[in-house]
Order: structure tokens, then C-alpha cells, then sequence
């Protein structure tokens, strides 16, 4: 399992311990309306036992394709989690993030997502990476732009339908890059 630091955040892989912190962020009310459902009842034992659930996913897909989205930390806190993700639906890796509330508009996201292209494009030699947002997440359709994923369509995904679609392949990410870099 991968972990990097950022200039001001830590990704790490998510632990059991993390459950708890990780619950009170995913199911807050102001992230959980972008996100697909919890499934089943919404009392904080079955939140908590969905949160398990998904750091279980998370560490198996660690294990069999070297990604999977990070505990996103500051300060050693849990503010979210971000990465990369692979979404058997599309056959596609999606880079994505989410974080708490009090985390939002710092450019925690942006910082996130970057470094999980340069894990994809790098480390792991991926062909291209996708991310998709409700058509009313303007916040996360910025960041797509800013970290050069280009609109390219709209999916249906998990119970969501109408989802912006935004990409970006490797030789793009590559130019992008260096481009920046002089």
C-alpha cells in the first residue's frame, strides 16, 4: 500500500481504527448528497459498519491493483479521502475525492487529485483516468478542470443519472506536466 505526502496532507491507506472518523465524514449530510447511498438503514452502528465495509473494499483493491482512494489527512485528521478508484462498471480508473465540509474551498481536493494522477500516470503506467460529478457540483467540475480533465460525456452510475464525465489520457497528462514544469 501506497502512501505519499503532499505539501500540506498525508495519504495513506485507510485502517480499521479510521472507521469512526471516516463514518462521521462520508455520511455527513453536505458529503453524503454527492455520493451514492448508504446502503440499508441510516443508525450510526450501520453507518459505521458501512464504513468498515468500504476500508475493507478499499484494502482489497490495494492488494490486487495497487490503488484504491486514501485517507486523506491534516495534521494527522481525517479530513476525507481521495485517489484513485477502479470502477468495474466503465472498465475505467477514476481519480476522486471527498472531504469534510470544514475542508472545503482550501484546495485540499485539487491537491489530492493531482497527486493521484501523478501515482496513476507514474507508478502505476495508466492509459488515461476518468473522474464524474452530479451535473450540479460545480466545486467538483472546477477541480476536474483545474487538474486538466477535459468534459467529455454523460453516464448513468449508481442510481445517479445524468453524470458529467471528465478525462484526461496520459500523453495530455504528460504534456500538461511539462509544460508546467518550465
Amino acid at each position: 500500500m501506497t502512501i505519499l505526502r503532499t505539501d500540506r496532507l498525508a495519504l495513506r491507506p485507510l485502517l480499521p481504527d479510521d472507521a469512526e472518523d471516516y463514518a462521521a465524514m462520508r455520511f455527513h449530510p453536505e458529503v453524503a448528497k454527492w455520493l451514492p447511498p448508504a446502503p440499508g438503514k441510516q443508525d450510526e452502528s450501520a453507518l459505521l459498519a458501512a464504513a468498515r465495509a468500504t476500508i475493507d473494499r478499499f484494502a482489497a483493491s490495494w492488494q490486487e491493483r495497487r490503488l484504491a482512494p486514501w485517507g486523506v489527512f491534516l495534521d494527522a485528521k481525517l479530513i476525507g479521502h481521495g485517489g484513485l478508484n477502479y470502477v468495474p462498471e466503465f472498465d475505467a480508473v477514476e481519480v476522486l475525492w471527498a472531504l469534510h465540509p470544514e475542508a472545503w474551498g482550501k484546495g485540499y481536493a485539487t491537491e489530492v487529485a493531482e497527486a493521484a494522477l501523478d501515482y496513476g500516470f507514474g507508478a502505476l503506467d495508466l492509459g488515461s483516468i476518468f473522474a464524474i460529478t452530479l451535473e450540479s457540483n460545480a466545486a467538483s467540475q472546477a477541480v476536474m478542470r483545474r487538474i486538466g480533465l477535459t468534459y467529455r460525456k454523460r453516464v448513468d452510475y449508481k442510481g445517479f443519472t445524468d453524470i458529467a464525465w471528465f478525462d484526461i489520457d496520459r500523453a495530455t497528462y504528460a504534456e500538461r506536466t511539462s509544460m508546467a514544469a518550465r
